[in-house]
């Protein structure tokens, strides 16, 4: 069992899966597409709504003009009558009101379109009228506008005079407020909305309800992904589920050949490639079993054949030939044997299988200290004792003394087997696990072995999902660590 190492860069904050990479490639494309699309668009709503509004300035500003001409050429006593004929008809493009002196309004400001508007009708209005001082232009909102030089709003007049001019409801719209002395004492008070009363809205492409549409198209566009995405690699998942039960000496399941044209070749793929592979390991056994049986024969014969011999030395030479040779089909027998249980994947609790090992007599002088978390695992029961069993026969064999630790360390079992004997060289550590290597204090202590303990455990342990590791303790001694993954029991 292997972690893989997660890249190191900007790769190592991508999602692992295929599912999250898609889902983060499409979020990416599509609010970057948003946002390109969202601020060439604004550009050009802004662009638009600025040249449309200076344009309304610019026929508002000549209308005020004319309206300016003719109150400052209209004789005196017949302004109060006009005023209020148009107060009484409801009013014209403006609303319009004389004073004797500027009233002071509120402003709006700090919006660059208002600045433009306000900066184009006042040189319109300089430009057609000449006057002595520039007039006063400015926006402010309706809500309590003052239009008399005595403190009356817009709030306190008829709604009558103002409802055809000014508009206040249900949505009030910012009013243009111009002031102009057209003679010395009197000044012409004008107020109008824009043409386009919400000229300011189309100049704001960020309102919420267009947010609200583009976080609509992004979680539609996500979810689809999503859908989309889970039924491409369900395909995948199978295969690679079926893939670990092949690898964990379950019994291999066909994987349904569904999906794309592309997932159902590559299923077909490894259903071929599973069956193969079964087909070689069935063979592979038999013709193992049939040599080893077939060996013991002619081995036989050959012990018959050397008692007929007069040199008894060179008898007792045949004879331990002989008999290495009968330990060695014998320990191939049970090597095939023992990497090939076959039982059904069941939970086992670890620390009682490793504690009934451990009070287990393997050699008279032996002293093993057992230390256990409570931890279970999924595996095959026999399969898993003949592997600790091996590595407790090492251990007790070459060291006498051993430490047995079994903790758990969340998503995994640690099993620590630790010797005091001579260890193991550095360089030797990966030949350990080769068929029929025995190192040199090996072949003091035990004779009889044939060199097979540690690669049988490590083939029970990889079919388990798990991992071997050798290193030799700081003091003494040879430290066996066992990796499996843990499970969960109720």
């Amino acid at each position: 069992m292997q972690n893989i190492p997660r890249p190191a860069g900007i790769r190592r904050w991508l999602p692992d899966s295929l599912l999250g990479r898609i889902v983060l490639v499409m979020a990416l494309g599509v609010v970057s597409a948003q946002l390109v699309g969202t601020l060439l668009w604004a550009r050009q709503l802004r662009e638009s709504a600025r040249a449309e509004a200076l344009g309304a300035a610019h026929h508002l500003a000549v209308n005020a003009a004319g309206t300016l001409r003719f109150f400052r050429d209209l004789p005196p006593k017949y302004r109060p009558i006009l005023i209020e004929q148009l107060r009484t008809m409801g009013g014209t493009r403006f609303f319009v009101n004389v004073n004797r002196e500027r009233v002071s309004i509120t402003p709006l400001s700090g919006n660059a379109l208002v600045d433009a508007v306000v900066t184009v009708v006042r040189n319109d209005l300089v430009g057609n009228l000449q006057p002595a001082q520039p007039p006063d232009v400015a926006f402010a909102w309706p809500d309590g506008l003052r239009v008399s030089d005595d403190g009356r709003t817009v709030n306190d007049l008829p709604e009558s005079w103002v409802e055809a001019t000014l508009l206040l409801r249900p949505r009030p719209a910012p009013v243009l407020v111009i002031q102009a002395e057209f003679e010395p004492g009197r000044w012409l008070y004008l107020a109008a909305p824009m043409p386009d009363p919400y000229f300011l809205d189309n100049a704001n492409p960020l309102t919420l309800d267009r947010v609200a549409m583009q976080v609509v198209t992004l979680l539609t566009v996500l979810v689809l992904s999503v859908l989309l995405v889970r039924g491409l690699i369900r395909p995948l998942n199978r295969i690679a589920s079926a893939a670990n039960a092949f690898g964990n000496d379950s019994a291999p399941e066909a994987v349904p050949e569904t999906g794309t044209a592309e997932l159902r070749r590559t299923a077909r793929a490894f259903n071929e490639m599973q069956a193969r592979i079964q087909r070689y390991l069935v063979d592979r056994e038999r013709l193992f079993l049939g040599i080893s049986h077939g060996l013991k024969t002619p081995i036989m014969r050959l012990k018959l054949r050397t008692e007929l011999l007069d040199d008894e030395a060179l008898q007792a030479d045949f004879h331990e030939d002989l008999d290495d040779l009968d330990v060695m089909v014998k320990a191939a027998l049970q090597s095939v044997k023992d990497t090939d249980i076959h039982e059904n994947l069941t939970p086992v609790r670890l620390d009682t299988l490793l504690a009934r090992l451990a009070k287990r007599p393997i050699h008279p002088n032996a002293s093993i200290e057992f230390v256990s978390d409570a931890v279970s695992v999924q595996g095959k029961p026999l399969a898993l004792e003949r592997a600790f069993s091996n590595l407790l026969d090492n251990a007790v064999l070459y060291g006498e003394r051993v430490q047995l630790r079994l903790s758990d360390r969340g998503a995994l079992a640690v099993v620590e087997v630790r010797d005091f004997g001579p260890g193991i060289a550095q360089a030797s550590m990966s030949a350990a696990f080769e068929p029929h290597v025995r190192l040199g204090h090996g072949q003091q202590n035990n004779r009889t072995g044939t060199g097979l303990g540690l690669g049988i455990a490590r083939n029970i342990i990889q079919a388990h999902g798990g991992e071997i590791r050798l290193h030799n303790h700081a003091e003494c001694g040879l430290v066996v660590t066992v990796l499996l993954p843990a499970v969960q029991t109720e």
